[in-house]
Formats: C-alpha cells, sequence, structure tokens
C-alpha cells in the first residue's frame, strides 16, 4: 500500500472510530472512549511504519567461479556479510522445518538463512536457481 493508501486507511478508521463516539458527545462517556480511540489509531500507525521498515531489509547474492557472497542489509542500515567458495557451498531446503520452505546455504564453517522475507514458494525457486548456477559454474573449465 502506497503513502496515498495509507492516508485513506488512516482516514477511514478515524471517521469509522469517530462515529462511535457521536452518540456520547457532551458526555463523560466520550472523553473515556477517546483515548482508546485515540491509542487504536496510534498503534495501527506505529505497526504499519514498523512494516514499511521491515520492506527495507535487502539481501544480495553474488556467485562468481571463486565466490559466493550474501550480502544483507538491515533496515537499521546494519550490512551483514558472508563469503564461501562456491565450490563447497551447500544449499538446502528444509522442508520439515517450522518455516515452510526454510532456506540455509552452508559453507565457509558457517550456515545462514537466505530469503526469510520471501514466499514459500519463492523461496523453494530461488533453491533451484541457486543449484541450476553451482551446477553451470562446475562444468566450466578453468
Amino acid at each position: 500500500m502506497g503513502k496515498e493508501g495509507v492516508g485513506w486507511l488512516f482516514l477511514i478508521i478515524g471517521c469509522g472510530l469517530a462515529f462511535t463516539l457521536i452518540p456520547f458527545l457532551g458526555t463523560p462517556v466520550a472523553w473515556g472512549l477517546l483515548p482508546f480511540d485515540l491509542a487504536a489509531i496510534g498503534l495501527l500507525g506505529w505497526l504499519l511504519i514498523k512494516n514499511y521498515r521491515a520492506a527495507e531489509l535487502e539481501e544480495c547474492l553474488t556467485l562468481a567461479p571463486t565466490l559466493m557472497r550474501v550480502e544483507r542489509r538491515e533496515p537499521s542500515g546494519k550490512v551483514l556479510t558472508w563469503e564461501a567458495n562456491p565450490h563447497w557451498v551447500k544449499p538446502r531446503l528444509h522442508r520439515d522445518h517450522k518455516v515452510e520452505n526454510y532456506l540455509t546455504l552452508r559453507g565457509a564453517g558457517r550456515e545462514i538463512e537466505l530469503g526469510a522475507f520471501l514466499t514459500p514458494n519463492a523461496r523453494s525457486a530461488l533453491y533451484y536457481d541457486i543449484i541450476r548456477a553451482l551446477g553451470r559454474l562446475s562444468v566450466q573449465p578453468n
């Protein structure tokens, strides 16, 4: 949802919450309900901001004949890097994990999660793409 959609969402929810206050205008009950209405709008705003920040997560997978690199940019700006020799990298699609089609890469003494923000089908497709790319890499003459 874009910024305009978020604006409309806030307008609709705000009007809906204000509509519930109309019968109580001018009574102490309105002042009792108002903090809860404002808290609901505030919570919705906080959750939407948190969701937009989570969407800023980015992973970049680079594959070269002698190096496989995963660079993960967190929403906070922190950059995490993993590198391994692609001939020793073992991709694995865990179908029996709590997360459906949980994708990991093992190499250089570590196992990392890949594509946690993707759908299960997209993680599965990425797994097969990595397998094919590693296969093409291993049959190329040196």
